[in-house]
């Protein structure tokens, strides 16, 4: 029986976090149709996945750890709830650009289950900038850091729906790539972004209005920055793969978390 041809956004729901999280969704749909809802519904799961991150540190904030230890356990949060895969993503995804080989080669570079010297210096770099912009941001207030933690982990998700539009290509037959790329049409993602932003300015608003100013720029300045790792990686390999992905909300997650920081 083919697949239908449009998803409900539950099913949608139900994609977007059976595959970019642990967390139980009773996945049933693995089709376009229901890949489309659910790389649209990728910034809401950013926004439970942050909003747990932000909670975590203030836990600890509240027993009294100090603002780095609660930026380290915002900085885990994430990582727990996906096993990690964005950041082995980004990690083969920085062997692959590295290694200077052709697309066939850097691929298979990437499948590798092993981590090279440019994945493990990448990683190094990426999780100390994110606890260093975290740390940097709850020290300037509780708030703050809650806000920078939610930020970041939608910005990194809405990262993956802009990858996900018309004219980006898989650089493989096969994998998450290949699932969803080119699922989200254009006018979604731009409905997306506009949202996201809006929606994090807002809640920056309450803090005043730098933190309005703040927020909207992280979402912008963290979807350029994918923006333009997406574009290299679609020129190094043809395309893009779920490494990739992983590479790409990554690169948002930090960029986001480095301009919340700053000010």
């Amino acid at each position: 029986m083919p697949a239908p041809s449009s998803a409900s956004p539950a099913d949608g729901l139900r994609f977007a976090f059976g595959t970019l999280t642990v967390l139980p969704a009773g996945l049933t749909r693995w089709d376009r149709a229901a890949a489309r809802v659910g790389m649209l519904c990728a910034p809401v799961v950013g926004l439970v996945v942050g909003v747990v991150a932000a909670g975590t540190g203030l836990v600890l904030l509240l027993l009294g750890a100090g603002p780095p230890l609660a930026a380290v356990a915002s900085v885990a949060v994430p990582a727990a709830l996906t096993r990690g895969l964005h950041l082995d993503g980004l990690a083969d995804t920085a062997d692959g650009l590295g290694s200077g080989k052709p697309a066939e080669d850097a691929l298979r570079i990437m499948k590798q289950s092993d981590v090279g010297p440019f994945g493990v210096l990448t990683l190094v770099l990426v999780l100390l900038a994110q606890v260093a912009a975290l740390a940097q941001a709850y020290g300037d207030s509780w708030a703050r850091g809650a806000l920078a933690a939610v930020v970041s982990a939608v910005a990194a998700r809405l990262a993956l729906t802009l990858a996900a539009r018309p004219g980006v290509p898989p650089a493989r037959p096969e994998g998450l790539g290949a699932a969803v790329a080119g699922v989200v049409p254009v006018r979604g993602a731009a409905v997306a972004v506009l949202l996201a932003t809006g929606t994090l300015a807002g809640a920056g608003a309450a803090l005043g209005a730098p933190d309005a100013l703040r927020a909207g720029l992280a979402v912008l300045m963290a979807a350029g920055a994918a923006e333009l790792l997406l574009r290299h990686c679609v020129r190094r390999f043809g395309g893009v793969t779920g490494d990739v992905f992983g590479g790409l909300a990554e690169t948002a997650a930090t960029t986001a978390l480095v301009v919340m920081s700053l000010g």
